[in-house]
């Protein structure tokens, strides 16, 4: 009976490690996260900020009443280069799973806060279009939405695994849809793209964690803390992406434009 006793006790310390490095496993994933958001939305605010002027001397071309578009902003929104900043994230996200294995941690999340610089410079087009109080409101909305989904993905007892392989084919209509409809330009078909978008990153935002969650716990044992460093990054990745999509699709149908 003492024998039982101990060895419960063990089994319960252990339980109760493993919990805590789960609470800070996570504590670092939305930390991480929080940082990229913030640098993503400082270097989109900075670009747009050097993107347009109310000086129309040495200006390009007008685009509102007082409001010009600078050589830069020719640069980034008007010239061939507007394509390589539009798809340069969509390549390091790619670029991500494939270089993980060969770098460090710290390498690992110097590449996740270049790329939150480059998203900042894709999405700097976001206060060109829309009402600075549109997207502060629809961020707030976004927030809310992202930490509901993702303490219901974190605390319920449901396994949600079997939603990943249809929400990923989601994702890729949605990205092949989008490119199509760059050419297109269909309203009808925009606006459905953003109903599924907000649909399937909700879903992913609740898979995500979960997945997050779980994979922690299976390589807990193990305390491999190189491996862990680099779960935490790219646990941050998988949420940023969620929240940042989830955003974007919210803000077409939130965002008062210019």
């Amino acid at each position: 009976m003492a024998q039982y006793r101990t060895v419960r006790a063990g089994v319960g310390a252990r339980t109760a490690q493993i919990d805590a490095g789960l609470r800070a496993h996570m504590n670092k994933v939305y930390g991480t996260m929080s940082v990229g958001m913030l640098i993503t939305a400082l270097a989109a605010w900075a670009f747009a900020g050097l993107a347009v002027t109310s000086d129309a001397s040495g200006a390009v071309a007008q685009i509102g009443t007082d409001t010009y578009l600078t050589q830069f902003g020719q640069a980034i929104f008007v010239s061939p280069l507007k394509w390589l900043i539009m798809f340069a994230p969509l390549i390091m996200v790619f670029g991500f799973g494939a270089v993980i294995n060969r770098i460090s941690a710290a390498g690992a999340q110097l590449y996740f806060y270049t790329f939150a610089v480059l998203m900042g410079l894709s999405l700097s087009s976001i206060f060109l279009v829309f009402t600075g109080v549109s997207i502060a409101q629809t961020f707030l909305v976004t927030a809310i939405a992202f930490a509901g989904l993702s303490l219901y993905g974190y605390t319920t007892k449901k396994d949600l695994s079997g939603f990943g392989t249809f929400l990923i084919m989601g994702v890729i209509g949605l990205i092949v849809a989008s490119i199509v409809n760059i050419f297109i330009a269909s309203s009808a078909m925009a606006f459905a793209i953003s109903v599924l978008g907000v649909l399937i990153f909700a879903g992913l935002t609740a898979y995500d964690t979960q997945r997050i969650k779980n994979d922690y716990i299976q390589h807990a044992q193990v305390a491999d803390q190189e491996w862990l460093a680099k779960s935490a990054i790219m646990g941050a990745l998988s949420l940023y992406l969620d929240f940042i999509n989830l955003f974007m699709f919210l803000l077409q149908f939130m965002g008062n434009r210019e």
